[in-house]
Parts: C-alpha cells; structure tokens; sequence
C-alpha cells in the first residue's frame, strides 16, 4: 500500500510540472524541401520562452555563390541580408531569435541566387 501511495503522488507531481521542462530536448518544427535549381532548403523553428529560435540553411554543394535571403514572421520582414555558400559543404545558415507572439507564428524564408529560388515556410 506504501508504494502505491507513493507511486500516486510522484505521478500527481510529475503531471504538475511545466511543459517547458518536460520538452526541453523539442526540436520545434523542421521543414525540408528542394530549390528550384536543385539545391536543398531545411527550415527550423522553436520556440523558447518569448522568442523564436530560427534557422535557415541551404545547401548546393557548390562554394562561394552569392545568395539574396529574406526571413519573415506573420509578413514582417525580420532579416534581410546576403549570405555567400562555404566550404566544406557549399551551403549557409541564417540564425535568428526573433519575438513571437501569443497565437501561432507563420515563418517564411526566401533565398534566390542567378538561376535558383528557394521558398520555405512552417507554423510554430
């Protein structure tokens, strides 16, 4: 009977715990998809406490071309900026902690270069 009552109230305990604490390990939301010059997109985002944590990376396997990228949340612009593919892979990563807000988040991220777009978006 003393286990059982033990077992009820490390169970009540474990319930009242936050979310938080019990995703710690969460990924967030990942997104995959493929540019339109044969490039590969992967689009992450978390949240954490009031903020987004957000990456975008493409990768091409070729080194050293010049990409436009545009990050947005809810339509609002949150970065704009060049970024260049590097070695070993020939890819680059945009990372961000953006502010989010109560209700659901729509991120979106644009990356063109000479001849390739690629257009990724995801609700965290």
């Amino acid at each position: 009977m003393r286990n059982l009552t033990m077992f009820i109230v490390l169970t009540a305990a474990v319930a009242l715990l936050p979310a938080t604490a019990l995703g710690k390990g969460d990924p967030g939301v990942i997104k995959r998809g493929k540019c339109s010059n044969g490039a590969a997109w992967k689009l992450k985002a978390k949240n954490d406490d009031a903020l987004i944590e957000v990456e975008f990376e493409v990768d091409q396997n070729v080194n050293g071309r010049r990409w436009n990228v545009v990050l947005k949340r809810n339509g609002t612009t949150v970065f704009r900026g060049v970024r260049v593919t590097r070695a070993p892979s020939g890819s680059f990563s945009v990372n961000r902690r953006i502010r989010g807000t109560a209700r659901a988040d729509r991120i979106t991220a644009v990356a063109t270069t000479s001849g390739g777009r690629c257009q990724a978006a995801l609700a965290v």
